[in-house]
């Protein structure tokens, strides 16, 4: 028979799969990420460089290789295809269901892993992020498993044997987390367990781990992230590794990587939308876990809260920001639903839990309106009319599935089956836009016609160039390296005078002047497709040919 964390396990797990499986190879990958990592992925495979990664046919020191090695072994089974470089994330998703409701379940009881397994797994950034080829879900859920397993390592219960091979096991999933991402893994477990065991140490409940359980979780660790970074500093020299980990890594945090900033409040849109729909719950559970916190056996909920704000705080203040980078407090916030929904069960916060149910329709309604506008402004509406039924459908289900999560939580004798009702709602969501909006989404993206057009024409040794628009990974990935790239109008004259024959994705709006400027090199040049479609573009391809240029 099945223990309880067990149930709780397997539950978190098969919804997980659920969310994340169904559909998880359609369409193509998304611009940039997805195929810049997809494209380092597929060069291992085809360089058999297991050590060096490489993107455009150059090494590239921007991310630790693990999520490469997996989708490679993968691609390997598969072939390279877009579910074989979004599987990783998939199981590490999967994993990371199964996980939450295992502790959860062994410290609060059945129903709470239970519940905080559902929630995580159907909560919309988990899901979405468990369907990309990027290696987040893997950091996510070293990050989890670390801080769930250090958090059993400080307990004042269980033996000091117990406590010595959890905080190994913890030190362990931190060096697969450090090959996923570097060393932000150890940084944000350490600051999140390093303000909770404070906290526990004025309550008077911490335990530490022994002398000789530090020394193997260190020897642990070093074990398994050495050798990659010694044979990476061997086979190109150090300088690899301070790019990796000062540039990319703590260089986000200090400055601006790639454009990617945004305002102080930038994260609070992000968990919002992110933790939907169970962050209509949020307000009310982090008060109860507040309450619960200040009490002598409330480990677990100070554990929750200081998970949910230290890694909050941690990134708005970094200067580089990303949605994805929030993701790992979903856990958190899980468990801190799940929490909340105990005392609803047992009949406390009613009313509150009704009144949060009810906020659901209302947000439902913001976000159509938002999509509304959102697709005039951007000439989109043709394309959202082709899935108005489903969508209003999907409106109309939202609506029923928080109304009747109200109607369980009214009555006590079915309050403890309302987090199952709303999951299975918030289910359906993300299989919607999996399975409808995506394939819908698919002709919108410019970059793969304009690459099935180059594949379907060109000789060996055409050269492709991308300059002044958006999708240079997308076109490596579908053409296969190398792309150049040009930043500027005497870039693209270089590129069109070395090379007799040149395929030039650019922006709509420059591709007739840049034509006109190859004719005046005595080139032949004409604009040969405008992407997605020719009403509103947003690539064009040109085709160049002529005479290589004399050189001064």
């Amino acid at each position: 028979m099945r223990s309880v964390p067990a149930r709780a396990a397997l539950l978190g797990a098969l919804f997980a799969a659920l969310v994340t499986l169904p559909g998880l190879g359609i369409g193509t990958l998304w611009d940039n990420s997805e195929t810049a990592y997809g494209e380092v992925a597929r060069e291992v495979v085809l360089t058999h460089d297991w050590i060096v990664m490489h993107l455009n046919g150059q090494p590239w020191f921007v991310q630790p290789p693990l999520y490469f090695w997996i989708a490679a072994l993968f691609a390997k089974m598969f072939g390279i295809s877009t579910f074989a470089l979004r599987l990783p994330s998939a199981l590490a998703t999967i994993a990371m269901g199964g996980t939450v409701g295992y502790a959860t379940a062994r410290i609060a009881g059945e129903r709470a892993g239970m519940v905080a397994a559902i929630v995580l797994s159907t909560s919309l950034m988990q899901a979405i992020v468990g369907r990309l080829a990027i290696m987040d879900a893997l950091l996510d859920f070293t990050i989890a498993a670390a801080v769930l397993w250090w958090y059993r390592a400080f307990e004042p219960s269980g033996s000091p044997r117990r406590r010595d091979t959890a905080f190994v096991c913890g030190a362990l999933a931190l060096a697969v987390g450090t090959l996923a991402k570097g060393p932000v893994a150890p940084v944000i477990t350490a600051l999140v367990v390093g303000a909770w065991a404070l906290w526990e140490r004025r309550a008077g409940r911490l335990a530490a781990p022994r002398r000789r359980a530090l020394v193997l979780a260190l020897l642990a660790y070093l074990a398994v992230t050495l050798p990659w970074f010694v044979a990476l500093a061997v086979r190109v020299g150090p300088g690899a590794i301070a790019e990796l980990i000062g540039h990319y890594t703590f260089g986000r945090y200090t400055g601006v990587i790639e454009n990617q900033t945004g305002p102080l409040w930038y994260y609070v849109p992000v968990v919002i939308l992110g933790f939907f729909p169970w962050i209509a719950f949020v307000p009310v559970a982090a008060v109860a876990a507040w309450r619960e916190a200040r009490g002598p056996d409330g480990g677990f909920a100070r554990l929750a809260l200081v998970w949910t704000a230290v890694p909050f705080l941690f990134f708005t203040f970094a200067s580089t920001k990303l949605p994805n980078y929030v993701a790992m407090v979903l856990p958190a916030l899980a468990i801190l639903v799940a929490l909340w929904f105990e005392r609803v069960r047992a009949g406390a916060d009613r009313r509150a839990a009704i009144i949060s149910a009810l906020t659901i329709p209302v947000f439902v309604g913001a976000v159509a309106f938002a999509i509304d506008r959102f697709s005039r402004s951007n000439r989109l509406d043709v394309d959202v009319a082709a899935v108005n039924h489903q969508l209003v459908f999907l409106g109309v289900a939202m609506l029923l599935g928080s109304l009747l999560t109200v109607v369980a939580i009214a009555r006590r004798a079915t309050a403890s089956w309302s987090p199952y009702v709303l999951a299975l709602t918030s289910g359906a969501l993300v299989l919607f836009i999996a399975l409808v909006a995506e394939p819908v989404a698919e002709p919108l993206k410019p970059i793969p016609p304009i690459a099935r057009a180059i594949d379907a024409t060109r000789k060996p040794g055409d050269t492709i160039a991308i300059g002044g628009v958006s999708g240079g990974n997308g076109l490596i990935f579908y053409t296969a390296p190398p792309v150049h790239d040009f930043k500027n109008n005497a870039g693209f004259v270089e590129t069109v005078c070395d090379n007799p024959e040149a395929w030039v994705v650019t922006r709509p709006q420059d591709a007739q002047r840049l034509a006109e400027l190859a004719r005046a090199l005595h080139h032949t040049a004409e604009v040969v497709m405008r992407t997605p479609s020719p009403q509103h573009p947003r690539a064009a391809l040109i085709h160049v040919t002529g005479p290589l240029c004399p050189r001064n």
